[in-house]
């Protein structure tokens, strides 16, 4: 085969490469996971209500947001009460909002989160991960950060709630644009943004 031939060969070939990563939604922000793939699932994690908790429970439910945040990041706290206006709008849709602690800095006990979560009338469980394993799984790097699972439980769409950590300042609806999308059968525009806030420090060095 001449030259020419060779090089065709090898274009198309990079063409579908590049069309085959594309269509999985390869990642540009999370060395873990990617878009489409399945959420990592949990199992008998300890909550703010006394009770164990895992994604199977939320079977019913037409969306899981999955949300890594913690009681003593600034961010995160700029945030929640964006986060309860959210899970009361959409909570009658369908779409079950849970939040998780991974964080091992001090301020991030089981007990100090039940009290941030009474002080801040939090609607939503809020799950404590010791072993951070479900962190690790996700490939979550900050707090806050979100993660959408679908119907299927695939990963729809991961990474910043929006474009400014002051509320009166925000432009861009990452999480509700994506949540919106979904209950009306429609892809996710841009499902995949930078995550912000504080670096959620894993014992392991992640």
């Amino acid at each position: 085969m001449q030259n020419g031939g060779w090089r065709l060969i090898l274009i198309v070939g990079l063409l579908a490469a590049s069309a085959e990563a594309w269509a999985f939604g390869a990642a540009k922000f999370n060395r873990v996971v990617e878009i489409g793939q399945p959420g990592p699932a949990w199992k008998e994690l300890p909550g703010i209500d006394g009770k164990s908790h895992s994604l199977e429970e939320l079977k019913s439910a037409q969306l899981v947001v999955v949300l890594f945040i913690r009681n003593n990041c600034p961010i995160a706290q700029s945030y929640e009460e964006r986060i309860s206006a959210f899970v009361e709008k959409y909570k009658p849709l369908g779409v079950s909002v849970v939040a998780i602690n991974v964080s091992s800095e001090q301020g991030e006990s089981l007990k100090q989160m039940e009290m941030r979560a009474k002080d801040r009338k939090f609607a939503f469980p809020y799950l404590r991960d010791e072993s951070q394993k479900v962190g690790q799984a996700y490939g979550a790097t900050n707090t806050p950060q979100v993660f959408v699972l679908d119907q299927q439980r695939r990963i729809a769409y991961m990474g910043a709630i929006d474009d400014n950590n002051k509320a009166k300042l925000v432009e861009e609806h990452f999480l509700v644009d994506a949540v919106t999308a979904l209950l009306a059968g429609k892809p996710v525009d841009n499902p995949e943004t930078l995550q912000r806030g504080c670096h959620i420090g894993y014992k392991e060095g992640r």
